[in-house]
């Protein structure tokens, strides 16, 4: 049966679609709208879908609108096209697997994406599963037009799909007393949640239009999508309008935690300094800091050192640390699918150019850990110089996203949520352009799992995927759409995948590879240990 799914998945993907030049027209609540028909090869029209790019959520955020809360878009008349991706926000050129097929970078940004497999404009209308998914980029980049968010193949299998745009950097996410002082809610910050709140309510009202149903949204992501994932899950303005969520590779707990407004505030009335900004009363300060042009920002956010922007607790958007909301039962509860990659940071994270050896592990953990050092090397032991590459990885792995990521799984595990919790193992295949003879990666590096979730894998032309690559893809992105569809990733075709227990010795873990499969989550005590260890990380 697995091998009869992955076929037809391969053979969908395979087969290349086409363009209809007459596009379908929906009504939303500030106008009409044309996209795209996209047919397949079959001629029978049952992988056709729609596709609307471009879309406006939300008024420009530019001139007095900069650094606040999303406005509501203005109403248009006749027809508006639909048909090419809007700007990216404001960005700097950071990660270069980002292949964007936006136009350019601008602050008029607050655009998101649609793919429907709704023959629109037939009653009654259809109501299908709807996906919301947030990029990644470290709330510094990224992009809902980017190729390995392509949702084509989930709309195929019944999904309708949104990819948004939200503020990044010092649009997005900059706190500064000024915009404080002026704000109703005495709240600065967190602009970027608030984009995702606003498009997240767009959804609600208007994908219907699209055939989606607005009590069937998923929300997911990936990095710092998918600590965002986790933020609206406790936020006040938007926890009541999800019914599931999928997390891959970060959370806004332990290192990640949201930091208050008193530090955000501080931070970012350094910046101000830093970038010439006059400081006077604040409605002086807030207006010079507008003045500013967009590239002039963009450049003293370039400029900056130690600027570390990620959400706030402003007291609006997020009112507490989110382990508090979860634990006293205030966050969405809803079924959550959860994990992270073997490799989400290397054993040269923490080991840098030295060779691996015990010796060398022994140094790098003292240096960062000081007299907790040994505390820490036993809970990612090394008997010999073979065991230091997997040793290192995992503790890397775990400082950086994975322990964070693990905590937000344990305390949705404990609510009684459904909560299903995977290990991603599959190793990418080399980039067909590396000729550089370096080893291939130790395991699945962050981000790697994207394209085989979302079932792009031949929207990336990158790789030369495999056989193997296309199995994997087809587990992965059958979980994911079982998932969107029930609130269950199980479904036909597909290794059994346990629900987390409320016994914390019972408690498995769906491996991801092409041996998929499930697994005692034996590392739930080595977590519990390390979370005050790793907090005290250099």
């Amino acid at each position: 049966m697995r091998m009869m799914q992955w076929a037809a998945g391969l053979a969908l993907a395979t087969a290349a679609p086409a363009l209809a030049q007459q596009g379908p027209v929906v009504r939303v609540d500030s106008g009409r709208l044309q996209g795209l028909r996209e047919t397949s090869q079959t001629g029978d029209g049952a992988g056709d879908i729609a596709i609307f790019r471009g879309v406006p959520f939300a008024a420009a955020p530019v001139g007095a609108r900069r650094w606040q809360p999303p406005a509501p878009v203005p109403h248009w008349s006749g027809i508006r096209q639909a048909t090419q991706f809007g700007a990216r926000c404001m960005q700097q050129p950071l990660f270069a697997d980002m292949m964007f097929r936006s136009p350019g970078v601008s602050e008029d940004c607050l655009f998101l994406n649609v793919w429907t497999p709704a023959r629109l404009g037939r009653q009654p209308a259809a109501k299908l599963p709807v996906l919301v998914y947030i990029y990644g980029g470290g709330f510094m980049a990224g992009d809902g037009s980017e190729k390995r968010y392509d949702g084509a193949a989930l709309a195929r299998r019944g999904i309708v799909v949104v990819t948004l745009n939200y503020r990044l950097g010092v649009f997005g996410w900059l706190a500064h007393p000024a915009l404080t002082a002026e704000s109703p809610q005495h709240a600065s910050g967190n602009y970027g949640l608030l984009d995702q709140v606003a498009a997240l309510s767009w959804v609600r009202r208007n994908v219907a239009a699209f055939g989606g149903d607005p009590d069937r949204i998923t929300i997911g992501g990936e990095s710092a999508g998918s600590m965002s994932v986790s933020a609206l899950m406790v936020s006040p303005l938007s926890r009541g309008s999800i019914a599931g969520a999928i997390g891959e590779s970060g959370a806004v707990m332990h290192r990640l935690s949201p930091v208050s407004l008193a530090q955000a505030e501080a931070q970012g009335a350094a910046f101000g300094v830093a970038a010439g900004i006059p400081q006077s009363n604040a409605p002086a300060t807030a207006a010079a800091m507008r003045a500013l042009s967009a590239d002039r920002l963009l450049a003293a956010q370039g400029a900056a050192r130690d600027l570390m922007l990620r959400p706030v607790i402003d007291g609006y958007a997020l009112t507490e640390a989110p382990e508090a909301t979860f634990a006293a039962g205030r966050a969405a509860r809803v079924p959550l699918l959860v994990g992270t990659n073997s490799q989400e940071a290397g054993a040269a994270a923490l080991l840098g150019a030295a060779t691996p050896s015990v010796a060398t592990y022994r140094t790098a953990l003292a240096a960062r850990f000081g007299a907790q050092a040994d505390a820490v090397f036993a809970l990612y032991p090394a008997a010999s110089d073979a065991d230091v590459v997997p040793a290192a990885t995992a503790m890397a792995s775990d400082a950086f996203l994975a322990l964070p990521t693990w905590m937000w799984f344990d305390l949705s595990r404990r609510t009684g949520a459904p909560t299903y919790l995977y290990h991603y193992a599959h190793v990418r295949p080399r980039a067909l352009a590396d000729t550089s003879g370096a080893p291939p990666a130790w395991g699945a590096v962050h981000s790697a799992e994207i394209e085989y979730a979302l079932g792009n894998l031949d929207v990336n032309p990158l790789y030369g995927w495999t056989d193997a690559d296309r199995r994997v893809s087809a587990t992965m992105s059958g979980y994911f759409a079982d998932f969107i569809k029930t609130g269950d990733p199980n479904g036909p075709g597909l290794p059994h995948w346990p629900a987390a227990t409320a016994d914390t010795a019972a408690i498995t873990r769906q491996v991801i590879d092409v041996d998929t499969h499930s697994q005692p989550f034996v590392e739930q005590r080595r977590y519990v240990a390390a979370t005050p260890l790793l907090l005290g990380m250099k």
